[in-house]
């Protein structure tokens, strides 16, 4: 889907293969940290890993597409809210690009076992011409497991 960027590991248990491994085999969504003029905002995304970036899909107007407009710098973290207590999270840069979406959206849909004819999926389809694919590069990634402790 795009240039190759790289990712380097900041600190944690897991090796980079670990890592890749994660990003491809877990389907909970991403939260992305966004700032703003005044606070910070938090928002979660259905993501897919590829070309070692993280890419997503927003509607273009939507306040997360605005602020990686004005700031592509963002924090992220995709972890599960149950034990065992185990993910990452890191910072990167963003990119929006509109004709990305039409193709993205689909992989989205097959990422998180939403089928291409349901209600949902027609829905966001129906919507793809405002959508803008977000590509996050240049990752900086931490990660934790306390599977052991648990």
């Amino acid at each position: 889907m795009g240039d190759q960027i790289g990712l380097t590991l900041r600190s944690g248990p897991w090796t980079e293969a670990e890592i890749r491994a994660y990003l491809n085999n877990i389907s909970i969504p991403i939260r992305l940290a966004t700032t703003g003029k005044a606070n910070p905002m938090v928002q979660s995304l259905w993501y897919l890993f590829d070309d070692d970036a993280l890419w997503c899909c927003t509607q273009a107007d939507s306040v997360v597409a605005k602020r990686l407009h004005q700031n592509p710098g963002c924090g992220f973290e995709i972890a599960a809210d149950q034990p065992p207590y185990r993910g990452i999270r890191g910072t990167g840069i963003a990119h929006l690009s509109a004709p990305e979406a039409a193709d993205l959206l689909p992989k989205l849909f097959e990422r998180y076992s939403i089928s291409s004819d349901s209600q949902l999926a027609a829905w966001l389809l129906s919507r793809v011409e405002h959508e803008v694919a977000i590509r996050i590069d240049h990752l900086t990634i931490t990660s934790w497991d306390y599977s052991s402790r648990m």
